[in-house]
């Protein structure tokens, strides 16, 4: 299975996502902020993140942007309920920075299950 970073700074959001993705074989990492999730990166890469886009110290896209730059091969899901507005423009924004895909919070554990299958396939299938 695959190594997946997850980056949220919210707690819950963190513990939900943990739990799908170890409930289907995942090795999973949490960072709280996307500094934090760059660093762990850089220190033991990962096969897939999933970032929240409205963070503090380093928003979604942004860490987006970096961890395509610097590692072209990693997946990226990047999620976002919208923040107090619920402008889900943020999400267009992370895909045309470099997430591969998106998901609108909430959302079921089914189709994100559906999106890293997908991308992990995607990423075995380029190794080859």
């Amino acid at each position: 299975m695959a190594r997946i970073l997850v980056i949220d700074d919210e707690s819950l959001a963190r513990f939900t996502l943990r739990a799908i993705l170890e409930a289907a074989g995942h090795e999973v990492v949490e960072a709280t902020n996307g500094n934090e999730g760059i660093a762990l990166q850089k220190a033991d890469p990962f096969d897939l993140a999933v970032t929240d886009v409205i963070m503090p110290e380093k928003a979604g896209v942004e860490t987006a942007i970096d961890l395509k730059r610097d590692y072209p091969d990693l997946k990226i899901i990047a999620i976002s309920g919208g923040g107090r507005t619920r402008n889900l423009d943020f999400l267009r924004l992370a895909k045309q920075f470099g997430a591969d895909e998106t998901l609108a919070k909430p959302f079921s554990a089914d189709e994100l299950m559906a999106l890293v299958n997908r991308l992990i396939g995607a990423a075995e299938r380029s190794e080859r």
